[in-house]
Order: structure tokens, then sequence, then C-alpha cells
């Protein structure tokens, strides 16, 4: 219930977040690292403060929060929301505001209500509950992947659809990976792993797909180093680590430790590291370099 915050380099233990009554779904940082928004089985959405661990913003939903997400930017305005309600929303933290008259929490913030400063995006058109959120480079464009097998791109100013694409499976994860080469692609890649495959597509153009790599097993969570033309995904099954060829679409290498399946994966800015986050309670920090890196030697 109680999300932390942890060096990306050591994962040594930062902070806790205390204030959730029910399992956290989803966790995302601004991009300055400056706020945290998290998403929950206890029906709510709440911002942080990540220096001081003070609960800013507690949003009501009448359902599982299962995806929150920032616009890229730092000192970001706005958080959008999506679950079980399969209603994606956008909460203008700018004019949402603690009032004398909202009811508290627990942890003494205000809980706004769930029309506080928002707005819903499609309203009726995602056919089950919203998996992930994905805010892409340019912030007028939303992108949500749901349990109906469909990824949707959204444009926030007229709240309709631009492009839409079906999956073979139900999407495990849904990221965009900004870590590119200059020679490789230089702009964000939005990886998503579904069924037994892993897709990837253009992170500013809409609905582009660059390619569908099929592997023989589930996959639960993909992500892509594009300078090194490798990406890795976790099992939802087997709870292994594997590591593709992004050109020759072949497993290079496997990685045993997890003792469940493994639903996030992601790489460090540098892309040295890359971390597992598992059903089993653990987070694993796996060195992605061959050189010398942190605690690795």
């Amino acid at each position: 219930n109680n999300p932390m915050l942890r060096d990306g380099i050591t994962g040594d233990w930062i902070g806790t977040f205390i204030g959730h009554k029910g399992a956290v779904w989803q966790a995302r940082l601004s991009g300055d690292a400056g706020v945290a928004a998290t998403g929950s089985a206890d029906f709510t959405a709440k911002v942080w403060d990540t220096h001081s661990g003070e609960c800013l913003f507690t949003f009501q939903h009448n359902h599982i929060v299962r995806a929150v997400a920032f616009p890229t930017h730092v000192n970001p305005q706005t958080l959008a929301t999506g679950g079980f309600e399969k209603r994606l929303r956008i909460f203008d933290l700018m004019q949402t505001g603690s009032t004398s008259s909202s009811p508290t929490s627990a942890d003494g913030t205000s809980v706004l209500p769930t029309n506080a400063a928002s707005y819903e995006i499609g309203a009726g058109m995602h056919g089950g509950p919203i998996k992930s959120i994905v805010w892409g480079p340019d912030r007028n464009i939303l992108i949500s992947a749901c349990d109906d097998k469909m990824v949707r791109w959204w444009d926030i100013r007229s709240r309709t659809p631009i492009a839409s694409y079906g999956l073979d499976g139900v999407v495990g994860s849904c990221e965009l990976n900004t870590l590119t080469a200059s020679n490789v692609y230089r702009d964000p890649v939005l990886s998503i792993a579904a069924g037994k495959s892993a897709y990837f597509f253009s992170g500013i153009n809409p609905g582009q797909l660059i390619k569908q790599v099929k592997t023989p097993h589930e996959v639960a969570s993909v992500a892509l180093n594009a300078a090194e033309r490798k990406f890795i995904v976790g099992g939802s099954a087997d709870t292994w680590v594997r590591v593709y060829s992004f050109d020759e679409e072949r497993e290079l290498d496997l990685h045993k430790g997890h003792h469940g399946p493994i639903w996030s994966t992601s790489f460090s800015p540098n892309g040295k590291l890359y971390a597992t986050g598992s059903e089993d309670g653990t987070i694993k920090l796996w060195k992605f370099c061959k050189e010398p890196y942190g605690l690795w030697r």
C-alpha cells in the first residue's frame, strides 16, 4: 500500500509515501522528479512532493485507479488517470485546491471529488479497464492502452481519437522509451507488451508501427534500449527476463532470479542499468554494460 522512492543506481531507500489504503497499481515521477503520482485500489490517485513526502492532492474515483501519467515537461500542471472506471480523465493541478469544505483522508489531505477540476477524454470509448497511460513529447497527444486489446492516441484539445491499433493480446506494459541514438532513432519509441509480442511504435507519429516482434513466450513487460539496438522482456508465466536483438529479433540472453510475473521493466536514463519489478515483491537492478558501474565491478 505504500510506494517507496529509491536511488536509481544503488537501490537504496530514500523515502516512503504513506496514505493509500489499498494496493498501489502504478507510480510515476514527473520529468524533474519533483512530484510523484500514484494510482491505487483504494479508488484514489494521489500526487506527492518527492522532497518532503507530503501528499499534495487526493483525487477520488469510483473504482480502482490503474494508471496515472504526467506530461513529460518539468513542473507538470496536469495529471491523467484511468482504470476500472473505463474513463480517461485529466485533472488540472493548478485549478484544483484544498478547501475547508473538502472531506479529509486519514493522512490529513483533502479528498477531492471525481469531478474536481477535471474532464474526460473519449467518453464511452474504452471497452475495458485502462491499463496504461502515456503522455508523448507532444503534450496535446495522450496514449491509452486498454484491456480491450486496443491502443488509442487522443488529441486532448478535441478530446477525440486520432489513431488506434488492435493488439494480439491483453496489454502487459506500455511505456515511452526516450533512450535513443542519433544514428538509430532520433525520436522516442513507444514499447508495448501484449500476448506473446513486443510492439514498437513511433513516439511522435500516432499509430505508426515500427515493428512487431513475436516471441515463443507470454510477455508481461518490455523496454527498449535503441542505442544498443536491444530490448528486454519480462515473462508472465516463466518469471524470466530475456534480452533480444531489435534487428535480428532473436533471444540473446536469459536472466533468472524472480519468482513471479515481471510486470514492469525499465532502462536507466543512460542505458547502463535496467530495473525489473515482479509480483514476487522485489525490484531487481541488472547491469547492461561491460564496464564497471555503480555497485557492479
